[in-house]
């Protein structure tokens, strides 16, 4: 390997390895301002839905909004079942079985 690569790859290493250092040195000092810890509540859904969605809309790559896509049913269901109940392990049990009953018929 060229040394370009290497000095890129120990470079990324090191920017890694401090910033997560940083959270276990200064972890106890830091305060984050409310805004900003409310804020962060919100990542996870927006990250899984930033995965979730392209794939449900276009999967493979070709856009489907039609009620036989299965991946779009099943994640709309998962979605209303999560929203309506607050129950996320029932909405993914019953999205697997609607995605794989529409997967079978289809």
């Amino acid at each position: 390997m060229s040394d370009t690569l290497w000095a890129a790859i120990l470079g990324m290493f090191a920017a890694t390895f401090l910033i997560r250092a940083s959270f276990l040195v200064f972890g106890q000092k830091l305060r984050f301002p409310p805004a900003v810890v409310q804020a962060l509540a919100h990542v996870p859904v927006a990250v899984l839905t930033a995965i979730v969605v392209p794939e449900a809309i276009a999967p493979g790559g070709q856009l489907s909004l039609a009620l036989t896509n299965p991946y779009l049913v099943g994640t709309v269901v998962a979605g209303l079942i999560a929203w309506k109940s607050g129950r996320t392990l029932t909405a993914v049990i019953i999205s697997f079985a609607v995605f794989g009953l529409l997967r079978w018929l289809t």
